[in-house]
């Protein structure tokens, strides 16, 4: 990572992603403000890409989804050792880290106040809230057990605890100041727990609005204070402030990497796959052709492809497509990680771009790719076609292949449901009714208190109470995205993009061809074909070689 970045004050102005791309944006984001089982995102890891839960020391210690989220998020994507990252192409990362950020302060609130509690209900009187706490403790782990035995048994042992905190209050052996203060011992922890109830149905409210903000559209902005430096020597804002300046470099970055069957890395599977072949032959056989460069081809299909928008009759057609030079570098099936240059704000330059598309066609060395990019339904469906233009002896070879990046997976796109349970009416009891329940129910509210004094100490916190590993090489968008061949219209538009774009490829390389006094009649005939069979195009595993 160069030192020399520019990070001087300024406006930040997001460079990549546009209007109407939120989708997927704010699916993943919510996931920072989500109180269910962080065992829940497993449920969202597609073929290629595993997440990993450590678990917890102790139970009691557990964090929930959107704990585990926020924190697993923040390391990977801002910590000052973190890994190269892989683009989310549709979305906007920089915001879902900031919703992480924003997500945590409002808990880190939440928990400063816990751990006041803690300490005039809890330090005070440290022998009765360790009794408490044990009592919690064995009834989670008996209550986790897979036997619903017990599972009651646990809270069978919580309530009899009770009861003998009780006999212990009535009939204690001690009196004068030992006498007070054993009594306290035990009922300071419970009135605690009731203030501490109220601190956390308040906070658990905030968390579950935005989570449902987010998700229906609404203006749910990420405040993070913290990332704004109020004078020179702030010097923890200013580190995240250029953190965050780094994501969104790293964001734009033309180096991408192709991981086997996996495709290429945060663009999904390759799909489809043709290819025009045909021998450079000169149009005059007394003469030779006029001498060109791969990049000649490149560019003028390159010119065409922003063209590709237009129509000759009003209809809806193509949305503006971005059209990028990409390198792509080659990574092991199962690489842990990748790496990116530092230099020039992360870009590979013109020159070297230039450089690679004409030179490194053959053997070892990163490759060049032109790709159109379309990025649909909210930003939910990713569509890339790449192009690939080769000479090994008198063979010009076009290579144009299909890649699908699919919606997030459906796990990100729930909203909260409200908490209520079905019981019969008193007086009709063959009829029901429904109740609502607190946000937050005992157990969960001693678990938050006995957490928040650890949130000031994160690797205690984590190696207590487990953490979320997210899937590597990572990125927000690739590790939990489906495949859109599921829903009907992203097949259907993945599938149409291919005939158009592989028509404007070889008008564009034929003309380059008769310009410089090269025999096209194969190549037209050779495009004919493929133009037909584009037609029929169904989606494969072009990238998993049958032997």
């Amino acid at each position: 990572m160069a030192s020399d970045f520019d990070f001087r004050p300024g406006a930040q102005v997001p460079l990549s992603g546009g209007a109407g791309q939120t989708a997927a944006t704010t699916a993943l984001a919510s996931a920072a403000y989500r109180d269910s089982p962080v065992t829940e995102i497993l449920k969202a890891d597609n073929e290629w890409h595993k997440s990993s839960i450590t678990p917890p020391k102790l139970s009691l210690f557990e964090p929930n989804l959107g704990e585990a989220f926020s924190r697993a998020v923040q390391v990977r994507m801002l910590g000052g050792a973190r890994k190269a990252l892989i683009q989310s192409f549709g979305m906007e990362p920089q915001t879902v880290v900031e919703h992480c950020l924003a997500a945590s302060r409002i808990r880190k609130e939440r928990d400063t106040r816990l751990t006041v509690l803690m300490a005039v209900f809890g330090l005070l009187f440290l022998p009765g809230l360790l009794l408490w706490l044990v009592a919690f403790q064995l009834r989670r782990t008996l209550a986790g057990a897979s036997n619903k035995r017990a599972g009651a048994f646990g809270m069978a042992v919580l309530v009899a605890f009770g009861v003998l905190a009780v006999v212990f209050l009535i009939k204690l052996p001690f009196t004068g100041f030992w006498g007070i203060y054993l009594r306290a011992m035990i009922v300071a922890p419970v009135v605690g727990w009731l203030w501490a109830k109220q601190v956390c149905e308040r906070t658990a409210a905030d968390l579950r609005e935005r989570w449902n903000g987010l998700l229906s559209g609404g203006a749910v902005g990420a405040k993070i204070p913290e990332a704004v430096p109020k004078n020179p020597n702030e010097t923890a804002a200013e580190q995240l402030r250029q953190n965050l300046a780094r994501l969104t470099a790293e964001q734009n970055s033309n180096l991408v990497f192709y991981a086997g069957p996996k495709g290429i890395l945060g663009m999904g599977t390759r799909w489809g796959s043709w290819q025009l072949a045909e021998e450079l032959v000169p149009k005059d056989p007394d003469k030779d052709i006029d001498p060109f460069r791969s990049w000649d081809i490149v560019r003028a299909v390159h010119d065409q492809l922003k063209l590709l928008e237009r129509t000759p009759l009003h209809t809806g057609g193509f949305t503006a497509p971005s059209v990028t030079h990409w390198i792509v570098a080659p990574v092991g099936e199962g690489a842990g990680e990748v790496s990116r240059p530092g230099d020039d704000g992360y870009q590979i330059r013109p020159g070297e771009i230039q450089r690679i598309c004409d030179q490194q066609q053959f053997g070892s060395g990163n490759r060049h790719y032109l790709g159109v990019q379309f990025v649909l339904w909210d930003g939910q469906l990713v569509i890339t076609l790449l192009v690939n233009v080769t000479v090994l002896h008198h063979t010009l070879r076009i290579e144009v292949t299909g890649h699908a990046l699919g919606p997030v997976h459906g796990l990100f796109t729930s909203k909260p449901s409200p908490k209520t349970e079905t019981i019969s009416k008193t007086v009709r009891f063959w009829e029901t009714k429904e109740r609502s329940l607190p946000l937050v129910d005992a157990k969960e509210v001693v678990r938050l208190a006995a957490r928040a004094p650890l949130t000031w100490f994160p690797a205690v916190l984590d190696h207590l109470g487990g953490k979320l590993g997210l899937p590597e090489p990572f990125g927000l968008r690739h590790a939990w995205a489906d495949q859109p061949w599921r829903h009907r219209f992203m097949a259907d538009d993945a599938l149409r993009a291919a005939t158009p774009v592989l028509r404007v490829v070889h008008q564009a390389a034929i003309r380059v061809l008769e310009e410089h006094e090269v025999d096209t009649a194969s190549f037209g005939s050779r495009a004919g074909f493929l133009s037909g069979a584009v037609q029929g195009a169904e989606p494969g595993k072009a990238d998993v070689y049958n032997a």
